[in-house]
């Protein structure tokens, strides 16, 4: 009872961080539920439910404030919906899972420390053809391992000069979203079924919500947080490392 309630505890400054630069969380929960020994069929479908929670209110904090850019969204999109479907749909070994996992938990840790992905200076043009094809590739692997892309879809608009930050928040908020909605339904026609009761994927819901929504808040008005940022990256680190050296985990 103890590690649920430090669980429950924890979660709220996840998806609060994340959703500050648009993102929905996923990494974060997978992150935090490795940690707190959860199976892999339940990681997937909860990631994928908060994913869709915390970027849905997300979008809504950046697109109010006048962020949004849809072009940039449609031309990753085009290529990630379709793609996030099929990638949750795919069979994947635990084994494999774990070190995918791990490497894409590399990357939030580096996208949380500003290691990547600066601002640009000024904006460039759209390149459809580019943008449609990252877009499928970032979404077929966030459908096969349950998380959204921003993780990835972020650092890449900022490196081509395709946005600012706060459009590129905006955009992977939306792009998070929309391929959480696919990867999850692909997850549930594959026949993934979920063990945890289900008054406490209600309580995650509600937990998520409450700091994505101040999150997004927080991040649309400007706002930031070295300190908590540092403390997100040192949990990532920790279920980095119990995903790669530890030979055997109780993640099953």
């Amino acid at each position: 009872m103890e590690a649920l309630i430090l669980f429950f505890c924890i979660l709220p400054i996840v998806a609060f961080l994340y959703a500050s630069v648009g993102h929905g969380g996923a990494s974060g929960y997978l992150a935090l539920m490795i940690l707190f020994n959860f199976a892999i069929d339940d990681m997937k479908i909860i990631a994928f439910i908060l994913n869709i929670f915390v970027a849905g209110f997300g979008f809504y904090f950046f697109w109010k404030k006048g962020f949004f850019k849809p072009k940039l969204f449609m031309a990753f999109a085009i290529g990630s919906i379709p793609a996030a479907f099929i990638g949750g749909m795919m069979p994947i070994d635990p084994f494999w899972y774990k070190k995918i996992l791990a490497v894409f938990l590399v990357f939030a840790i580096l996208r949380l420390l500003n290691v990547f992905g600066k601002e640009p200076q000024k904006t460039l043009d759209i390149r459809w053809l580019p943008a449609i094809l990252i877009g499928g590739i970032i979404g077929f692997t966030s459908g096969m391992i349950s998380i959204g892309g921003g993780i990835i879809l972020s650092p890449i608009i900022l490196l081509l000069g395709w946005g600012n930050m706060k459009e590129t928040a905006a955009v992977s908020a939306l792009f998070i979203f929309v391929n959480s909605i696919f990867g999850l339904l692909g997850l549930t026609l594959k026949g993934i079924t979920i063990t945890i009761e289900p008054y406490l994927i209600l309580l995650c819901i509600a937990i998520a919500i409450l700091g994505g929504i101040a999150g997004a808040k927080w991040g649309s008005s400007n706002k930031n947080s070295k300190e908590l940022k540092w403390v997100l990256a040192l949990v990532l680190c920790i279920a980095v490392a119990k995903l790669v050296v530890s030979g055997k985990t109780n993640i099953y």
